[in-house]
């Protein structure tokens, strides 16, 4: 009698823990992914015609954090790659997340708070290894990415140099009648901060190995490579920064500047001749908070050639409608010229958004709304970011 009672306790607590991996994840991200009901965005038929002749790229997106297979249409969360497809998007740049402190906020963090992700790795049953390494989270993650290239090569090229560019290219030059039924999307990895590396600099080199083609050298906290906005210490690059730094453009990786601290975004532009990148974020001149940079500074990483990617969230538009994002791509080009605005929209990154990936055409109509011309709209919605990709990769 024990035993049997044992047994079907057994059987009970595994069916709980099974109806936990497959529920709470899911619940997790529906809770912070979330796109507001709203009723369909206005598209024009000419802005629906231009959409779908545009090259759309974004900087970033950090789907690959979460628990969904990304070749299928969810119901939830901002990205896959059937909406990729939806939304006309040639290149989106996904990122990896490893680590994110409780309390997390946009004024100061300590690198010593509890880290959100370690419980979200072991409810969604990665690896063990990744559940006390921030550089295997990393590998995890460029591996799923990995993975659906190998599943699906007709929908997903993985960017690895400008002949992987150039195969996406003509793969969507030759698409046929239009039709948006398995067109080739290029994915690029990013790193969402440089504590994966673990403080060894053999770690960029096995990280570029397996696919890395960006690094972000912060998140919200200070880490061994300088200075965070959000953290404590408002420091610069450390040398085990610089020593980073200069390895990554060897390597010709971009260089992501968003999250890092003023400091070190000086100690970069003192450092390297490559166009840099602030992935996702807004201009401080037309929304006033400390995530985004001021305007100066933004002025400096354009004049490298980079190029800024405008977030979809209210905390960096002060408006997060299409209507209002827009109006932040005005207010960026005025300040840094039309060839250094793209998009970089911070889905599935914890973010509430107005739209999903799927119904990026609202933006380009907005755009014609609000006055842009066709090269300005070309140009944010996915040239600028093509011309940098180009130039830095090899």
């Amino acid at each position: 009698m024990l035993r049997k009672i044992l047994y079907s306790f057994l059987i009970l607590l595994i069916l709980a823990l099974i109806g936990a991996r497959l529920l709470v994840p899911r619940q997790v991200e529906m809770g912070m992914n979330t796109v507001k009901s709203h009723a369909p965005w206005p598209v024009s038929d000419a802005a629906r015609q231009l959409h779908q002749q545009l090259l759309v790229a974004d900087w970033h997106a950090d789907s690959l954090l979460w628990d969904r297979n990304l070749l299928q249409r969810a119901d939830y969360g901002q990205v896959d790659f059937p909406r990729l497809r939806e939304g006309n998007v040639s290149f989106q740049v996904f990122t990896a997340v490893t680590k994110s402190p409780s309390g997390q906020n946009y004024h100061n963090n300590s690198s010593e708070a509890a880290d959100n992700i370690t419980p979200l790795a072991i409810a969604q049953t990665w690896p063990v290894g990744s559940w006390s390494s921030l550089y295997e989270r990393a590998l995890y993650q460029v591996q799923r990415l990995q993975g659906y290239a190998q599943k699906a090569p007709d929908q997903v090229q993985m960017i690895l140099s400008n002949n992987d560019i150039r195969q996406v290219l003509n793969a969507r030059l030759q698409r046929n009648n239009g039709t948006q039924e398995n067109l080739l999307i290029g994915a690029l990895m990013g790193m969402e901060g440089g504590h994966p590396l673990e403080g060894d600099i053999e770690n960029l080199d096995k990280l570029y190995d397996a696919g890395y083609r960006l690094i972000g050298l912060q998140h919200f906290f200070d880490n061994e490579l300088g200075g965070s906005l959000h953290g404590t210490s408002n420091a610069g690059l450390t040398a085990f920064g610089r020593e980073v730094v200069r390895k990554a453009a060897e390597k010709h990786m971009i260089i992501d500047l968003a999250h890092s601290s003023p400091q070190v975004v000086r100690d970069v532009l003192s450092m390297v001749k490559q166009p840099l990148v602030v992935s996702h974020s807004g201009i401080f001149s037309h929304c006033r908070v400390k995530r985004n940079f001021p305007d100066a500074l933004m002025q400096d990483i354009a004049a490298t050639g980079g190029v800024i990617g405008i977030g979809y969230w209210k905390d960096v538009t002060c408006n997060d409608t299409p209507a209002g994002i827009v109006k932040t791509i005005r207010s960026a080009i005025e300040l840094l010229g039309e060839d250094h605005v793209s998009l970089g929209s911070d889905f599935d990154g914890a973010v509430a958004t107005q739209f999903d990936t799927s119904e990026l055409a609202a933006l380009t109509h907005e755009m014609l709304q609000q006055g842009f011309s066709e090269t300005e709209i070309r140009k944010v919605m996915g040239e600028n970011m093509l011309r940098v990709m180009q130039q830095i990769l090899r």
